[in-house]
Parts: C-alpha cells; structure tokens; sequence
C-alpha cells in the first residue's frame, strides 16, 4: 500500500505551478521526438514565449518560471529563441537565466564574462525587472564571489521588487556557511529580513530556513546529533512566527508557497508537533519538495507518514 500511495507523490520543480509544468510536458515530447523542433508547426518557443507572457509583472512568479525553465529547457531553445527575436526582452531574460544557471567551472572566467554580459544585456532590455538581477547573481554564487560584491547586486532586484521571495532565498543561501558566508552572517540576514517584512509576507519564514541551513551544515560535519536545534528556545520562537505571520494570514499563494509549506511541515515535525503540522501537510495535499526532507534517511517515507497520520 505504502508502495503504490507514494508515486502519487508530486516532486516537481514547477511545485503547483500547473502551467508551468504543462508548458514543459508539452515540448518535452517535441523535443525528444524532433530533435529540438524540427518538422513543428510552431516555433520551438512558442509555448515559453507565451507562458512567459500571461506571467506579466508578477516578479515573483516570474522568477519561479524562469528558473525552472533554465533548467529544464535544453539551452538551444532560448539560443533559437533569441536569434528569430533578438528585440524580445523575455528571450533576453531566460538566455540570461541559462548561461547564468549552466555556467561550469571548467568554462573559465572567459565563460563567466559571456554570462555576465548576457545578464546585463537583459536587464537593459527589461530595466523593471528584477529576474536578471537575480540571473546575476545566481552566476556569481557559482562563481564563488565574495558576498561582499555579491549584496549590490542583491539590492538591484531588491529595489525592483521589495520583499521578493526569491531573492531573499537566494541570498541567504549565498551567505549560509554551505555557500560563501558564515553562520552569524546568514542568521542575521534572516532576522533581519523577517522583522522588517510586511505581515503575511513569506519572508516569515527566513529564519527557519536559515536554521535548515545551520542543520545541514551541522549534518555535514557531524552527521548524528545536528537535530538538537530543534529543541532551542529559538526554534520555537521562529516556528511560532511563521504560523503566526504567514501560514495563519490571509496572504494570497505565491510562486513557491508549495516550497515554503514544505519548510514549515520539516520544522514542525522535527520540533514534534504533529497538531500543528497537520493543517499545513492537509495544504500540501502530494506536493512534497526535495529539501528538506532529504535531509532525513528515507525522504518520501518521512512525508508520507507524517502526512497520513492525521488521515490528510
């Protein structure tokens, strides 16, 4: 029973974007079955292009689909996509997203320049949006800047999109001590960033990532006894404002609330608090994200035990 129940598990990068995933079933089959397109009635990026534009100015969104599109989507299609219509920003915008998300270490830093150029370009070509910015630094995390250089560009999307979601996530991974910053770096980032956000804002939950973070960090150097956390004053305290602040709020959905809902149910079952874990895991319904739950031996068993439990 255990078995079949958990292939109903939905584990995607689109999380309960349900267009977004269509987009990439879609031309998954073109793909494979044409060799990027060839013989179709439409062109190749025909479905991005538009999936991209009933998106609008929900940078937020935006962000989601881009980055899942960079990484699902071979690069010859924002390649393709970019030379029929080298004036159309969101082409500029998800060739950045791309080269930036793909940059290896073995290009080198001539590699890295052609990226940086990319990003650039596209934020002159969509001066209002944040998502190149983010391309940026996503590129510079893989480069191993240092976070110093790193935060101006941070306040580039920022300043474009206050209380963006994704960018806040992005930098408290670039300044977690699994990235290139420190624990007291990372921790005060996230208090931060939490106390000054707007009541209902997802950013509630930034110091619970960031004790995710500390976790695996911990895991990592020593795999048994990292749970401890949990047990802090603090956790406590963090746990309470993210149901307090946004998961009891009447706050509209956002792009990766399946991600952040997933947060939440990890931190309330390693705290051992089942009642309060029930409604959120009754929110996910099968929408289970890889992190955090990888964090434990047997991920799926895990979510799908502490899911069932309350007979969700």
């Amino acid at each position: 029973m255990l078995r079949r129940r958990r292939h109903a598990l939905l584990v995607r990068p689109a999380l309960d974007d349900d267009a977004l995933h269509a987009t990439l079933t879609e031309l998954r089959p073109t793909l494979q079955s044409h060799g990027l397109g060839a013989g179709s009635s439409r062109p190749l990026w025909q479905p991005v292009a538009e999936l991209l534009r009933d998106t609008g100015r929900d940078w937020d969104r935006r962000w989601h689909r881009m980055s899942v599109l960079a990484g699902g989507l071979p690069a010859a299609v924002s390649e393709r996509w970019i030379a029929e219509r080298p004036g159309d920003g969101d082409a500029s915008v998800l060739r950045a997203c791309v080269r930036s998300g793909r940059h290896s270490p073995a290009e080198g830093w001539a590699g890295v320049r052609d990226a940086e150029r990319a990003c650039l370009r596209a934020a002159e070509a969509c001066p209002e949006d944040p998502t190149p910015w983010l391309a940026l630094l996503d590129l510079m995390y893989r480069a191993a800047v240092p976070p110093r250089d790193a935060v101006p560009v941070w306040t580039e999307a920022v300043t474009r999109a206050p209380w963006h979601r994704g960018a806040y996530h992005r930098l408290l991974d670039y300044l977690s001590p699994r990235g290139h910053g420190s624990v007291v770096d990372m921790t005060d980032f996230a208090r931060q960033g939490a106390a000054r956000a707007p009541h209902g804002s997802p950013l509630a939950l930034l110091p619970l990532a960031a004790r995710v973070e500390l976790v695996a960090h911990r895991q990592r150097q020593l795999p048994f006894g990292a749970d401890g956390h949990w047990n802090e004053p603090g956790a406590g305290a963090e746990i309470e404002a993210a149901l307090t602040d946004w998961f009891h709020t009447a706050a509209v959905p956002h792009a990766e609330a399946v991600a952040d809902l997933n947060l939440l149910a990890f931190a309330l079952v390693r705290a051992h608090r089942p009642t309060d874990a029930a409604p959120v895991f009754r929110r996910l319904g099968s929408h289970m994200t890889r992190h955090p739950w990888e964090l434990l031996p047997d991920p799926e068993r895990t979510f799908l035990y502490w899911r069932d439990r309350k007979g969700v």
